[in-house]
């Protein structure tokens, strides 16, 4: 049995995380977990890929699913930014003890 088959088996969805900026005016992401916060300036996502944030100015959050894991936000995007650590991910006892 492979994985997909066991996945599908146990009622757990596998959704693929994809990010779509239309001339820096709408942006539409897929893999969205859960929305952390925002407003007019800044969005914060957390996706199957790990922490992002969005920057922009008058951004409004149009769609937000996230049974399908789908987020649309329309204004003006600057930035988007994914946080290093990406969830799941490992670091060494070194790193940890001295950052």
């Amino acid at each position: 049995m492979n994985d997909l088959k066991t996945a599908e088996g146990m009622g757990l969805r596998l959704r693929s995380h994809c990010v779509h900026l239309d001339n820096r005016e709408l942006l539409s992401v897929t893999g969205v977990r859960d929305v952390g916060s925002f407003n007019d300036c800044e969005v914060t996502l957390l996706t199957d890929a790990g922490g992002m944030t969005v920057e922009g100015a008058g951004l409004h959050v149009t769609k937000l699913d996230l049974d399908d894991g789908q987020v649309v936000i329309e204004g003006d995007v600057c930035a988007v930014v994914y946080e290093e650590d990406v969830p799941g991910k490992r670091t060494s006892l070194l790193k940890r003890i001295f950052s």
